[in-house]
């Protein structure tokens, strides 16, 4: 059975990374702004695609635009909760059979789901601050501000702390989740192929003896792995956690 085969692999690791996914993502139920209708959607209403409103450039030329689209698009989004996917990945790191967990998705989901040692490469979008005081500010104070936010003590607008395309990910942020990846002996991968954007940064650094690949997609870039599973993650991590527990029942 696959599941106690993985299950023992996990249990044998020294140490775990999990390269969290944009599939485990949209299994929440959380929209694909820039792959999937949602990004008609948004080139039909604003008359920009969703990397170009997304990006550094937007947000520093038209302000006015770019939180209108923030706001109806990627906050809104992120009020969805997280599905069963991140908390079976919760229970697996209380379990012990997960270490650390590597995300460049904004949502903040595995956090809010209460997982541990998370990187999120880019950022989420609960992090927010003036860029001239330094001030704090929550999702919400974005999210109630009529028009673009402003500071409340210097009245510039507020940034959020989540990287946009044209800006490159902090230096100290991949310094760190490439030490994570070294260190692994297992790679899970979840809901993202080999070749996405997550696992062709990572990979470089990975030295391990097995890579395990979940994904509902077949692609080029499977054979690199060690172990596919082609199917949901949430799915996966429910079982592998069902497994674990009959196992310490027995």
């Amino acid at each position: 059975m696959k599941e106690k085969n993985i299950l023992q692999i996990l249990k044998e690791s020294r140490y775990t990374v999990v390269l969290s996914g944009a599939g485990l993502m949209a299994e929440s139920g959380y929209p694909l702004l820039r792959d999937g209708r949602e990004s008609y959607e948004i080139e039909e209403k604003y008359g920009y695609s969703f990397e170009e409103i997304f990006s550094s450039g937007f947000y520093s030329a038209r302000k006015e635009l770019f939180f209108r689209f923030y706001k109806e698009f990627i906050l809104k989004a992120a009020e969805i909760p997280p599905g069963e996917g991140f908390y079976a990945l919760k229970t697996l790191q209380d379990f012990g059979l997960v270490d650390s967990i590597i995300t460049r998705r904004i949502a903040g989901l595995e956090d809010r789901a209460g997982c541990r040692n998370v990187l999120n490469m880019k950022g989420t979008v609960f992090h927010n601050s003036c860029p001239g005081c330094g001030r704090e500010y929550s999702a919400e104070y974005i999210r109630n501000a009529k028009g673009v936010p402003l500071c409340e003590k210097c009245q510039t607008a507020i940034r959020p702390h989540v990287c946009l395309f044209g800006e490159m990910i902090d230096n100290g942020v991949m310094t760190k989740a490439a030490q994570e990846v070294e260190k692994a002996d297992v790679l899970l991968v979840l809901g993202a192929n080999l070749a996405s954007a997550l696992c062709s940064q990572m990979m470089q650094y990975y030295a391990g003896t097995n890579l395990i690949l979940v994904s509902d997609t077949e692609h080029y870039s499977d054979q690199r792995a060690d172990i596919v599973i082609y199917g949901r993650s949430d799915h996966f991590l429910a079982d592998i956690a069902a497994e674990y527990k009959k196992q310490n029942k027995d």
